[in-house]
């Protein structure tokens, strides 16, 4: 079974992605994140000559990957400009370059203005500089996928030049877009049949929503690496996903990666906060829906006979399977949560419950696994549920030039506390009252803030309402709440003392 390798190319590429930027730490903490854990075999981490403040980015990863025994797996674009680059990437302290060259003739001609052998020339006498200054060299044809389309013998003569220098591989970008998987199919195999001794790369596009089927046909024609982005960042449409190649290599083809797939979740949401571009609910293997069975039929099928379950298992992504609370939730989807909670209903309160959370679907209200407990309380009439904590009163303020102010009073277990602090906004400051109430007078820890997300309605005025949604860490499990008012404090108020009842339930 041969192995497929994956250059990661985030942090040059992907950084292309419109309002993206990385700074130095961010870059770092990406670059460990994808070789250490992710184990990804290579990374692209920046273009050569960019800035000074990129210099500084590429240094502070060389000289960690140095250390860590990795440097030979970070790769910086380079271009054919009579040894610029080529200093620019010594001086960084890295150690390969991927040599941009123009893989159509249309590029050639129109971009550089010269004749093909005189670019071919210019190569060759850049990857020789390159190698005499200590570089690896790869190869990047840049526009190969139109220029193979529109005139394949340039390609083809630009590969016979430079097959016998000192190059490592050859990679083959489809930097527009363009191609169809069958093309993708046709014009590797090619390039392949052509130069089997060459070792090709394959960096896709994804314009036409089609970057992951063409890495798939790329591989099947004998590919030896592919190239994609985390979440698929990338210029334009963006890149081919990290997440997605790996599952489609490792379970359709008869290729696999070196990828630890249980990492990959993890280095999503990180670049997701880094770049500040939010994925898709529905964004395959890491968004946020894409475990979760909605339809009661659904629920009923896996609890049965596990009909539902494909081999994209959530567990192979540190993930765990979710069943939707809603207007299609069915008995079978309540009792896989209740089931989690370690809550068991007769069946005639199991039918109450189902018929609240499909009013409250039809509402178009979000309804958790967290809420099951306020739900069934409620429904069973048995009050709220046990508001063993509860907000006596509080008061935020903040004024210009001075930290936001905060005094709560809390009720634990009919007991009363008062604290007082500042923060960095006024929810801010009445998060760390509540936490000197757990950590000077309970003698408690504190549930850590991982996610907060405000939702506004479109269109929606002033004193339209507002929800926050706020994931909570604590004791190596996730809670979810939610708080819905006019006010975004009061709301973002509501979800924590929400999350303090579960906690104590």
């Amino acid at each position: 079974m041969r192995s497929v390798e994956i250059l990661d190319t985030t942090l040059r590429d992907g950084e292309q992605t419109s309002g993206v930027a990385f700074s130095a730490p961010e870059k770092l903490s990406i670059a460990r994140k994808l070789l250490e854990e992710v184990k990804v075999d290579r990374i692209e981490v920046a273009s050569a000559r960019v800035s000074a403040g990129e210099m500084e980015c590429v240094k502070a990863v060389c000289a960690w990957a140095a250390e860590a025994g990795l440097l030979e797996r970070v790769e910086v674009l380079g271009f054919c400009d009579d040894g610029k680059s080529i200093e620019w990437i010594r001086e960084s302290g890295a150690r390969v370059i991927n040599l941009l060259t123009k893989g159509s003739e249309k590029h050639c001609r129109g971009q550089l203005g010269k004749e093909p052998e005189e670019h071919f020339a210019d190569v060759a006498r850049n990857i020789r500089m390159a190698r005499e200054a200590g570089l690896s060299v790869n190869l990047y044809l840049e526009d190969w996928s139109n220029g193979i389309k529109e005139g394949a013998d340039y390609v083809f003569a630009m590969v016979d030049a430079l097959q016998s220098e000192d190059i490592c591989r050859i990679m083959l970008p489809d930097t527009l877009g363009v191609l169809s998987p069958r093309e993708t199919r046709r014009f590797v195999k090619a390039m392949v049949e052509h130069y089997p001794h060459l070792r090709f790369d394959y960096h896709a596009h994804n314009d036409y929503d089609l970057a992951v089927a063409n890495v798939l046909a790329a591989v099947e024609e004998g590919c030896s690496g592919v190239h994609c982005t985390v979440n698929g960042l990338g210029e334009r449409a963006g890149n081919a996903s990290l997440a997605s190649v790996v599952a489609v290599i490792n379970d359709m083809t008869e290729a696999r990666v070196r990828v630890e797939e249980k990492s990959i979740n993890s280095v999503s949401r990180m670049v997701e906060s880094y770049s500040g571009m939010a994925l898709a609910a529905n964004q395959p293997i890491v968004g946020e829906n894409v475990f979760t069975q909605t339809a009661g039929v659904h629920a009923d099928g896996d609890k049965k006979a596990g009909l539902y379950v494909n081999r994209l298992l959530p567990e192979r992504f540190g993930r765990s399977r979710e069943y939707a609370l809603g207007k299609m939730s069915g008995k079978a989807n309540i009792e896989q949560n209740l089931r989690l909670l370690g809550i068991s209903l007769s069946e005639e309160d199991m039918k109450k419950v189902t018929r609240r959370i499909n009013e409250l679907g039809d509402k178009k209200e979000k309804v958790s696994i967290d809420d099951l407990p306020f739900i069934i309380s409620d429904v069973l009439h048995h009050g709220t549920a046990n508001e063993r904590i509860k907000l006596v009163s509080y008061m935020v303020s903040t004024a210009y030039g001075l930290h936001p102010q905060a005094v709560v009073k809390l009720e634990v277990n009919g007991k009363q506390y008062e604290e007082s602090a500042t923060g960095d906004g006024q929810y801010d400051a009445f998060v760390r009252a509540v936490r000197h109430i757990y950590r000077d007078a309970l003698g408690r820890t504190f549930p850590w803030l991982s996610n907060y997300q405000v939702t506004i309605p479109p269109g929606g005025r002033t004193d339209a309402l507002v929800q926050t949604a706020i994931s909570w860490q604590y004791e190596g499990k996730t809670y979810r709440t939610r708080g819905l008012d006019a006010d975004q404090t009061e709301a973002a108020i509501k979800a924590t003392i929400k999350m303090l009842n579960l906690l104590e339930e």
